[in-house]
């Protein structure tokens, strides 16, 4: 699509900043919400329905509504015109979300992978796992306009993530951006914590919050920062990094609350520390997991109950180090470990204002559940084609839109 002969670039992108995720409107609201004059906000409507962004309807006169004068026209985002493709690239599955323009979920896929696969193989699986989902949702790759992809690694502002030793980073990021670029118009590679945070913003724990943390707390801590609205990311992508916990007595380690839970269990039950006749002193060591210490403590066994406080204190000490550098309003525990959580989260409160000189930032555990990086893909995605379809100089949509909304302007 040329924009650059139908109306200005910036009227254009306020138009559309305007119609996206909207229900059906009238030219006079879109006139008063861009501030754009009368003739340059119609002359932008019909260059996005020229290009298959938006689609006129039927007037308020046409579908039976009174009208007084000449009835204003309506529109509404063609949320057909394109799909949209979220995903949570774990380290040991791919859960992938075909989406409409309007965000709507047309399909959900998830693969499993080799925790121990490498570069090559991790690569293969993600288009396999895309167009699986794509298949489903009864898309072709011609249809996506935009890709989000979380991996479990920093990622820069061009979707690189750095060299780490040991090279995990680069199996979770084998080149993901240039891999889709190949046949995606628009592609964001993201940390998986910073898409959980865009989440939380968008439809969970942190709608209408500028200053929050969300933290990934399953088998190791990351974190999503947002500072007076903005999501941070630093040089390298790092600032949820979270090796420096290894330095901070109290914590020692970046492993997750979950994880750290299972490990204490089990490491108790090696050395055979389980109080004599404890419903877990029978079962295998390598069967123990957090979970069922968690469902103890909640049961009232003293003993779990005992973990659950340690896990708590140890929360605490992470996000009183999170208050104290970002200073956020809130600190949402997210990840499919969360749900399990609300007993430890209950001790964590009440340790962290003596941990932290500020004011103690509220805890809450997320309501998004596992799905929390998955849907902060697809929003990523939305809004990766939102800021740059203007700028593909592409037609969006197959030339049927294009006559269809003509026919309906006649």
């Amino acid at each position: 699509m040329d924009v650059g002969t139908a109306a200005p670039r910036a009227s254009l992108q306020a138009m559309l900043n305007f119609a996206w995720g909207r229900q059906a409107f009238v030219s006079t609201e879109a006139m008063d919400a861009t501030g754009l004059t009368r003739s340059t906000s119609i002359e932008a409507l019909d260059a996005l329905i020229d290009v298959g962004l938006l689609m006129e309807l039927p007037n308020a006169r046409a579908i039976g509504q009174y009208s007084k004068g000449r009835p204003s026209r309506r529109f509404a985002l063609r949320a057909d015109a394109a799909v949209v493709v979220g995903m949570d690239a774990g380290r040991s599955q791919l859960t992938t979300t075909v989406a409409d323009l309007s965000g709507a979920t047309l399909a959900m896929e998830t693969l499993r992978l080799d925790i121990d696969s490498g570069q090559r193989e991790r690569r293969v699986a993600v288009i396999a796992a895309i167009d699986a989902a794509l298949a489903t949702a009864g898309r072709a790759r011609d249809d996506v306009l935009a890709a989000c992809v979380g991996v479990p690694a920093p990622v820069n502002s061009a979707g690189a993530s750095p060299h780490q030793v040991g090279g995990f980073w680069q199996r979770m990021n084998p080149g993901l951006q240039e891999l889709l670029e190949t046949w995606v118009p628009i592609v964001r590679i993201e940390n998986d914590a910073s898409l959980a945070a865009l989440a939380e913003g968008s439809v969970g724990g942190a709608v209408g919050l500028s200053d929050f943390v969300v933290l990934l707390a399953g088998d190791r801590l990351g974190a999503g920062v947002v500072v007076d609205g903005h999501l941070l990311k630093g040089k390298h992508g790092g600032v949820g990094e979270m090796m420096a916990f290894d330095y901070v007595f109290g914590v020692e380690s970046a492993i997750g609350i979950g994880l750290q839970l299972t490990d204490w269990v089990r490491e108790a039950a090696a050395a055979k520390e389980l109080p004599p006749g404890h419903s877990l002193a029978g079962i295998p060591v390598v069967e123990l997991t957090g979970r069922m210490v968690l469902d103890l403590a909640r049961s009232g066994d003293p003993w779990a109950r005992g973990l659950v406080e340690r896990a708590g204190a140890l929360l605490a000490r992470v996000a009183a180090v999170f208050g104290s550098l970002y200073d956020p309003e809130r600190v949402i525990v997210a990840g499919a470990v969360a749900e399990g959580l609300a007993e430890v989260l209950e001790v964590a409160q009440n340790l962290l204002p003596m941990e932290i000189n500020l004011p103690a930032p509220e805890l809450r555990l997320s309501c998004l559940g596992a799905g929390s990086v998955s849907t902060g893909a697809v929003a990523g995605a939305l809004d990766a084609a939102r800021a740059d379809v203007l700028k593909l100089g592409v037609q969006v949509v197959r030339e049927r839109t294009v006559a269809e909304s003509a026919a309906v302007r006649s």
